[in-house]
């Protein structure tokens, strides 16, 4: 069988994002195809930065889930393009701090839900398949609805994800369709890549190592960044490096290759 036949639905053949980002988080849960597309980044950036920046991603990620579900009380959360189950999960910081917590992870990667529903059965979990490029099969999908109250704050997380978005996608339409459903109170987290500070060389590894990949690679700057958050009121400390929003005991690689922030709906 073909690895991209109907009959299984995963693309093999291609790398994707989530296990690109797997691979270089260390993780298991790749293949072969997707260590030689960040061969191509690790050639053209190093491969130090570049796990560095995949784990500065992932502990802003956790920095801001804990701060969510600690300081603001939020219990119900939406990891959009959440990428295949790694270290320090979604659902297990937030369970953290609420045991009740529900987390609905999505990624249009279906290998995501192959290997995570067998790890995240019965932890207050859902995973959904679908696309974030069209945003009412995941706010109307039956999982989805069987976890988030929308009448409720929730947190949704698009954490290293816009920058696979085009401009004819228009990340901004996909922001605001996860705004207008959800409560006053609710917020909203954004990392991503920035064209303002990484060299012009870096840029283009970066784009080049997705080249062949389900979704290429857009760069943006901290202004763009910034723009996605219309209609939310960015909590401190702003749009920043995400090694420096409210850094902790861990510490976490310091890169200048992305920009990322937490907004509130008013």
């Amino acid at each position: 069988m073909s690895p991209e036949s109907p009959q299984n639905n995963i693309p093999l053949g291609r790398p994707t994002p989530a296990r690109m980002y797997d691979e270089a988080l260390h993780g298991k849960d790749h293949y072969e195809i997707d260590r030689v597309a960040n061969t191509t980044l690790y050639e053209g950036i190093g491969e130090s930065s570049v796990r560095g920046t995949a784990l500065e991603n992932r502990r802003f990620l956790g920095r801001a889930v804990k701060h969510l579900a600690h300081e603001c009380g939020i219990r119900q959360f939406l990891d959009i393009g959440s990428g295949l189950p790694t270290m320090r999960n979604t659902h297990q910081i937030a369970q953290e701090a609420n045991p009740d917590a529900k987390v609905v992870y999505v990624d249009y990667d279906p290998i995501v839900a192959v290997h995570g529903r067998a790890l995240l059965a019965g932890n207050g979990t859902r995973i959904v398949t679908a696309d974030m490029r069209e945003p009412d099969t995941i706010l109307e999908h039956p999982d989805t609805l069987s976890l988030i109250d929308f009448n409720e704050p929730v947190a949704v997380l698009f954490v290293a994800v816009f920058h696979f978005i085009t401009a004819a996608e228009d990340p901004a339409r996909i922001v605001q369709a996860f705004r207008d459903r959800s409560a006053p109170g609710s917020y909203v987290t954004i990392s991503h890549l920035t064209s303002d500070g990484p060299p012009e060389e870096e840029r283009l590894a970066w784009v080049k190592a997705f080249e062949g990949a389900t979704s290429p690679l857009v760069f943006r700057t901290e202004k763009e960044i910034g723009a996605l958050f219309d209609g939310y009121e960015l909590v401190e400390p702003g749009l920043v490096r995400p090694y420096t929003w409210y850094p902790d005991e861990e510490g976490s690689p310091e890169t200048s290759a992305l920009f990322g922030g937490v907004g509130r709906k008013v």
